[in-house]
C-alpha cells in the first residue's frame, strides 16, 4: 500500500472515530434531554466555598461570596436512625441538588437526649452523620432539637456538655453549623433565649472560632423582630432561624422575615414545610411558592422537614416505602415530589394533582371548625378542630385546645380527658403527655405549661388523631 493510500486510510479512520464519539454524545444527550434541570447546580461546598461565615446580613463562603444552602433535615434521629446513611446521604448531592443536612436531635421527647435516651448512641449517630456529610462534600447542621421542654434553660447543662464535645470533635471540620435551640416555644422569652446563647456559644467557640451558629427564636422560630431589637453581640457568625409550614403561616409572617432581613438581621430557615404547623394537613402549593420565590429573592438558606416515612404530610418519604435510598419517584410522598422539583427543577407529575387524588373520601361533616367546651375539675378546655383529611385510607382529624383554669386558686399542674365517639389512634401531639384508652384521650401537662393563674387561659397544645370516618368528640 501506497504511502498516500496509507495516509488516506489513517484518516478515515481518524474521521470515523470522530463521528463515533460524536455521535455517542449526541446519543447520550439525547438520552439526557429529558432529565436537564433548569434549576442552577449548586456549587456551594466544603471544598468549593470553603467555611462559611456571616457578613452584614448574608451568608458568605470563604471569600465573601454570597450562598445559599438548601437542603433536608432528618426527623427525630432516636427514631429514625435508618436515614443517616451514606447511600442515601450521597442520593441527596447527586440527584437531589442538596448541598447541606440538618441531623435533628431531640432533647426531651421519647428517647430524647436529656429525657432517657442513648446518649452514645445518639452522639453516634451524629458523628456518621458528620463524617457522611463530609464525604459527600456537604454542610451539616447539628440541631438541639428542643421541642417540648419549650425553653432551651430547661436541659442547659446537657446542652453544655454536647456542645463542649461535638465542637471539640469537629473544630477542624469546615462544614458544621451548630444550631443550638430548635423552637423555643410556650411563654420562653427572646432574653430567656439570649441568656441561654450566652452561655452556650463561648463553649463552642472555645473550641471552634468561627463556625455558624444558628439561634432559635421565641414561638417556634417565629419572633424574629424580638432577635432584631436586642441581637447577640458576643460573637461574630451568629444567624437566626426562623421556622414556616405553609398550610398556617403566611403572609405576614413572610414580611415578618423581609423586613428583619432588611434592618440587617442575618436569617436562616432550618426546618419548613408546605402542610400545617402539625406538620400534616393539606399541602399549601400557592403559599410554599410564594415562601420559595421570597427566600430566593433575598438569598436565604432553607431546610425541609423531614427526611422520614413517618405517616404525616411533612415527611418526604411515602409511609408505605421502607427504602433507605435508591428513591423512586413512588417512593415520595407528595411533599418529597414537590421538594425534589423545587431542588432539581426536572419535571415530574403535577404533585397537587397526586395528592387530591389521594384524597377520595374527605370526612366532610367533620372538615369544618368545631368549639366544644368541656370541664375536667377546675380546668375548662375549648376544642377547636382545625383540619382533617385522608391519607392511605386512614382518616386523621388536628385539634388544639385552649385551657382555662376556672377555679379562685391558681394551679400547679392539670389533667383532661376527652372522649370521643369512636376509638382512636394518636398520630402526633404536642405540648402535653397524652395517653390513649380506647376512645379517650388524656392529656396531662408538661414541666413548662402546668402552672395556670386563676382565671388565666393557656394555648398551644394539640393533638392529631385517626378514627372512623365520622369521629367526632363526645360532650
Amino acid at each position: 500500500m501506497s504511502k498516500k493510500h496509507k495516509m488516506f486510510s489513517i484518516c478515515l479512520v481518524i474521521i470515523l472515530v470522530i463521528v463515533g464519539i460524536a455521535g455517542f454524545n449526541y446519543a447520550n444527550k439525547n438520552y439526557t434531554s429529558n432529565t436537564e434541570t433548569t434549576v442552577t447546580p449548586i456549587t456551594t461546598s466544603p471544598k468549593t466555598s470553603g467555611a462559611l461565615k456571616v457578613s452584614g446580613n448574608k451568608l458568605v463562603d470563604e471569600k465573601g461570596n454570597p450562598v445559599q444552602l438548601r437542603g433536608v433535615s432528618t426527623h427525630g434521629i432516636a427514631w429514625f436512625p435508618q436515614y443517616i446513611n451514606e447511600n442515601l446521604f450521597k442520593e441527596l448531592k447527586t440527584e437531589w441538588n442538596v448541598n447541606v443536612v440538618r441531623l435533628s436531635m431531640y432533647t426531651a421527647e421519647y428517647g430524647g437526649y436529656s429525657t432517657g435516651g442513648d446518649k452514645e448512641s445518639l452522639k453516634n449517630l451524629i458523628r456518621n452523620g458528620v463524617k457522611y456529610a463530609e464525604n459527600q462534600d456537604m454542610y451539616v447542621i447539628i440541631d438541639w432539637h428542643i421541642l417540648s421542654d419549650g425553653n432551651p434553660n430547661t436541659y442547659k447543662e446537657d446542652s453544655k456538655e454536647f456542645f463542649a464535645q461535638m465542637s471539640k470533635e469537629f473544630s477542624q471540620n469546615n462544614n458544621v453549623i451548630y444550631e443550638i435551640c430548635n423552637e423555643p416555644n410556650g411563654s420562653t422569652t427572646w432574653s430567656e433565649i439570649k441568656s441561654y446563647a450566652e452561655e452556650i456559644i463561648p463553649i463552642i467557640r472555645s473550641n471552634d472560632s468561627d463556625a455558624i451558629i444558628l439561634v432559635g427564636t421565641p414561638n417556634w422560630s417565629q419572633y424574629v423582630g424580638e432577635a432584631l431589637k436586642n441581637p447577640i453581640t458576643i460573637s461574630d457568625n451568629i444567624m437566626y432561624t426562623l421556622h414556616f409550614y405553609a398550610g398556617t403561616h403566611k403572609e405576614s409572617l413572610r414580611n415578618e422575615m423581609v423586613s428583619a432581613i432588611n434592618n440587617g438581621l442575618p436569617i436562616f430557615v432550618s426546618e419548613f414545610s408546605i402542610c400545617d404547623a402539625s406538620g400534616n394537613g393539606a399541602i399549601d402549593y400557592n403559599e410554599a411558592k410564594k415562601w420559595i420565590d421570597t427566600l430566593n429573592e433575598h438569598n436565604i438558606s432553607y431546610v425541609s422537614w423531614s427526611l422520614s416515612n413517618k405517616s404525616e404530610t411533612s415527611a418526604l418519604i411515602s409511609s408505605n416505602s421502607n427504602k433507605t435510598y435508591g428513591l423512586l419517584e413512588s417512593d415520595l410522598s407528595d411533599t418529597g415530589k414537590w421538594l425534589y422539583n423545587i431542588l432539581t427543577g426536572e419535571n415530574s407529575p403535577n404533585p397537587e394533582t397526586n395528592f387530591e387524588n389521594n384524597i377520595n373520601d374527605t370526612p366532610s361533616e367533620n372538615n369544618i371548625s368545631e368549639n366544644i367546651v368541656l370541664n375536667n375539675s377546675n380546668v375548662q378546655y375549648t376544642t377547636k378542630l382545625e383540619n382533617s383529611w385522608v391519607s392511605n385510607g386512614e382518616y386523621f382529624y388536628l385539634y388544639r385546645l385552649k385551657l382555662k383554669n376556672i377555679d379562685s386558686n391558681d394551679c400547679s399542674g392539670w389533667e383532661i380527658t376527652i372522649p370521643f365517639n369512636g376509638n382512636i389512634k394518636l398520630s402526633d401531639n404536642w405540648c402535653g403527655n397524652y395517653t390513649v384508652n380506647g376512645n379517650t384521650l388524656k392529656i396531662t401537662s408538661v414541666d413548662y405549661n402546668g402552672y395556670i393563674k386563676a382565671g388565666d387561659t393557656i394555648e398551644n397544645v394539640g393533638f392529631i388523631v385517626s378514627g372512623n370516618s365520622d369521629l367526632k368528640i363526645t360532650e
